[in-house]
């Protein structure tokens, strides 16, 4: 069973012990994230994250850090996205307060060196190449630009070359000292907990201040620039479409969607599966397995905030793209006028309930649970409970959002292929 403590200086810390396990993953998460940032320091969540495997004053290079974990057999990274950014090692467990270690340094000491700054631009900057050479990944962020427009949720969560190269040690500096406030993080251990070692956590990350900003505080709401979707934008307007010499048509179709607190997310889990989430679910089996239209297709959703969106992702045949748009806007014609039934609601449920099972048993996905409940719920939610909720949805819950949901004039299409944008329109009319 988990406990929640506080730290003097605000940190909220969870202990989740794993039965059976002999890792500990050890994640801190902070509400930091691409949405806060402003146009001229895009990309800043991002470039921060990175720089806290440059050193610290202990651990003067990034050298020293990875050869310090890389020696354990540790797997360390960190991730950001558009409303957080979190840090995690997953290590042995008799090692573990090397990690509580670690994590505190990098978070709380590094160095932002001028040197170090002025060569991960370099990186960076290649890495953005990457995912925009790639269309599977590339055509996520032109989806989300399509949907969110010019609010900062519509950006590359790694900024642009410009703003990238733009930035300064002196801004990057100042947005890390007003995001990274000891009070605004949430640290999760799970897995094999050690009682005596984790007292270390308290005499490592507990002695770290929250520092006086003048201004707007990081998550006040007039900080913040919450998003509210356009409403009856014309066809042209809500597709978007590049030209590529590539041998698939890649695409991404979807609709605003909602927030993390909404009470629509038990019901939209099993939607979501029930239309593709797997190899039984009615979009698979319709473009697939009966058309041999796609190797991959599935449907998914993403929570923020104030705001999400929902979408079908799909890698096609060019020359067949007529056709899979057409069967994917039926499919997602007949689940609104034809509902979904029983059966189909009943295996959602037991299929979610199996699927979580099998994650918790993993120490990793235990620390992501727990700090993402956290973070955007404000407390916690057991497996217990959760089982309870998704349990609990009716078939008319179900089909109130889909008609909710998969309205036409709110449709949003993003694709990468080798066909012009004006035959790609005709497809749709």
């Amino acid at each position: 069973m988990y406990k929640i403590s506080k730290l003097k200086n605000g940190i909220r810390l969870i202990v989740a012990p794993v039965s059976g396990t002999k890792a500990t993953t050890v994640l801190a998460m902070f509400p930091v994230g691409s949405r806060y940032e402003t146009k001229k320091i895009s990309g800043a969540s991002h470039f921060v994250e990175h720089l806290m495997f440059k050193g610290t004053e202990r651990r003067p290079t990034s050298e020293h850090i990875s050869r310090e974990l890389d020696a354990l057999g540790a797997e360390f990274n960190a991730f950001t996205s558009k409303d957080y950014t979190g840090y995690y090692i997953k290590i042995d467990g008799d090692k573990q307060e090397i990690a509580y270690d670690m994590l505190s340094d990098m978070i709380f000491h590094s160095k932002f060196d001028a040197n170090e700054i002025k060569k991960e631009k370099g990186v960076i900057v290649e890495e953005l190449r990457m995912y925009e050479d790639n269309p599977i990944m590339a055509v996520e962020q032109k989806f989300d630009t399509i949907l969110f427009g010019n609010h900062p949720l519509g950006w590359d969560i790694g900024g642009s070359s410009k703003s990238v190269k733009g930035i300064s040690r002196q801004e990057l500096w100042n947005y890390y000292r007003r995001a990274y406030q000891p009070k605004q993080m949430i640290l999760v251990v799970a897995g094999r907990v050690d009682k005596n070692k984790i007292l270390a956590i308290k005499r490592l990350f507990g002695k770290e201040l929250n520092t006086k900003i003048s201004g707007k505080r990081f998550l006040d709401n007039d900080f913040v620039k919450y998003y509210r979707p356009k409403k009856k934008l014309p066809l042209m307007q809500r597709v978007w479409t590049e030209k590529r010499k590539i041998d698939q048509a890649h695409i991404i179709l979807g609709f605003p969607g909602f927030k993390h607190k909404s009470a629509d997310r038990y019901s939209a889990a099993l939607l979501f599966y029930i239309l593709g989430g797997g190899m039984s679910s009615r979009l698979f089996v319709e473009v697939r397995e009966k058309r041999g239209l796609a190797y991959m297709i599935r449907a998914g959703i993403n929570y923020f905030r104030d705001c999400g969106s929902v979408y079908i992702k799909a890698g096609l045949n060019p020359a067949r793209l007529s056709e899979a748009l057409k069967i994917i806007l039926q499919e997602l014609k007949k689940i609104v006028d034809q509902p979904v039934t029983t059966k189909e609601l009943t295996e959602a449920k037991t299929n979610f309930a199996g699927r979580l099972a099998l994650s918790l048993e993993d120490s990793s996905f235990q620390a992501n649970w727990y700090a993402d409940r956290m973070l955007f719920q404000g407390k916690i939610e057991t497996y217990e409970e959760t089982l309870k909720k998704i349990n609990s949805v009716t078939l008319k819950q179900i089909n109130n959002l889909s008609k909710k949901l998969f309205q036409p004039e709110e449709m949003r299409l993003a694709v990468i292929s080798p066909l012009e944008k004006n035959k790609i329109l005709k497809m749709l009319n």
